[in-house]
């Protein structure tokens, strides 16, 4: 039910600082990330393994965000959010700089696994900060800002990979720039003040905690359907789409970073865009609709004639796709009570990429019996208009009050 109110929630004086550090913890942890996917070639060739082992353990990657959405909410709703998020920073900073100096594949993977931990700690940390901070009038459109830090740091990295893959021919260096997340935590902690909203709804035991994670139990099932069903949509589009640029079109480091770049500003528009029309319409009806719409623009990602029509398709599908993923953390969090909404948004977001993660293995498994091409578009097909319909049958929460309402 929205609540009209002109009040503002406890704890605003500070939201934008909260959105800029929520944004680049959640840009740097994508870009680490991307950089992987951008690289399964190059790392597989480094180690001498197949691309499914790397797509595989980039599966495993996400497999593991759970733990660290697990841990670090726990934490967080705990001690509050601010230690957490610095502690969170440093730790996954310092897993992507290991796995770039890693020299066998067996620490390259152990590396991956720790980052996994760590960039499944951030995103619900950071979320709960800067939801629980910014105007309820300014939650959907800064939510779309918060979540496309993610496409903000694929941008980041096909840049990266652009300038300095080419120049180096090594992959390694790449990571390297992944240390700069640390240097975010020195902001938070002079900068952001802690989350007045958790203040007034912290509990005072680790029991008392458990009991209100356990009383919404039915909560949590239904945000896990919905996450799982969102992943699917986004890692499904996004992590094989480097590869088959690379290894179907044959596309050079270049112009494979052009069209990443291309998409990218797509989602970072389309997440904003309609993360601000969620505001007016509701959180439900721009996050269907705009799901819906991706369908129309698949032929144009999946079966481009050439590079402009690819570049148009790539743009817009990431549009549509992202744009829907704008409206999550605004709509998650409001759906959460707030006891818990350092954990329960970011456990349920994890758990569902723990799964929907290895689509990309699944897709690529598929172009043994079709092209891959086609392996994508029929995925996006299926996958689309089935989270439109979790997400239309789901409740709402749009414009809610944090801190006022008496809870648990």
């Amino acid at each position: 039910m929205t609540d009209t109110s002109p009040q503002l929630q406890v704890g605003t004086e500070d939201h934008a600082a909260a959105v800029f550090a929520g944004f680049l913890g959640w840009t740097l942890d994508a870009f680490d990330f991307f950089i992987v996917t951008l690289c399964v070639a190059p790392i597989a060739a480094t180690f001498h393994v197949t691309t499914a082992k790397v797509l595989f353990i980039n599966g495993i990657t996400l497999f593991m965000r759970p733990l660290g959405a697990f841990i670090f909410g726990l934490v967080a709703d705990r001690y509050g959010r601010r230690r957490p998020m610095m502690v969170n920073l440093v730790f996954y900073s310092s897993m992507s700089v290991l796995s770039g100096l890693s020299h066998t594949f067996g620490i390259f993977v152990t590396c991956r696994i720790l980052f996994g931990i760590g960039m499944g700690g951030e995103w619900g940390v950071g979320a709960s900060l800067a939801m629980e901070k910014v105007p309820p009038r300014l939650r959907g459109m800064l939510s779309g800002l918060l979540q496309e830090g993610y496409a903000t740091g694929s941008l980041l990295a096909s840049g990266a990979y652009f300038l300095i893959y080419p120049r180096f021919g090594h992959w390694q260096p790449l990571f390297w720039l992944g240390g700069l997340p640390a240097l975010l935590a020195v902001f938070i902690r002079f900068r952001v003040k802690e989350s007045a909203v958790w203040q007034k709804a912290r509990k005072d035991s680790w029991a008392n905690l458990g009991n209100a994670l356990a009383s919404h139990w039915p909560l949590f099932i239904s945000l896990f359907v919905l996450m799982l069903m969102m992943n699917l949509a986004s890692h499904g589009t996004q992590d094989i789409f480097p590869t088959y640029l690379q290894t179907v079109k044959g596309f050079s480091p270049k112009k494979l970073a052009v069209v990443v770049a291309v998409s990218n500003v797509g989602a970072i528009v389309g997440g904003v865009v309609v993360g601000l029309l969620s505001d007016h319409i509701g959180r439900r009806k721009a996050m269907a609709g705009s799901l819906l719409l991706a369908m129309a623009m698949v032929p144009m990602w999946a079966y481009a004639p050439n590079l402009a029509v690819l570049l148009l398709g790539a743009f817009l599908i990431q549009f549509m796709v992202q744009g829907a993923w704008g409206v999550i953390p605004a709509h998650i969090s409001e759906l959460s009570p707030d006891s818990v909404r350092g954990f329960l948004p970011g456990f349920s977001y994890q758990c569902g990429v723990a799964i929907a993660g290895f689509i990309s293995y699944f897709e690529d498994a598929l172009k043994k019996h079709m092209p891959l091409n086609r392996a994508m578009a029929i995925t996006a097909l299926v996958v689309f208009p089935l989270t439109a319909l979790i997400v239309s049958i789901g409740k709402e929460s749009r414009g809610i009050v944090f801190g006022q309402k008496k809870e648990d």
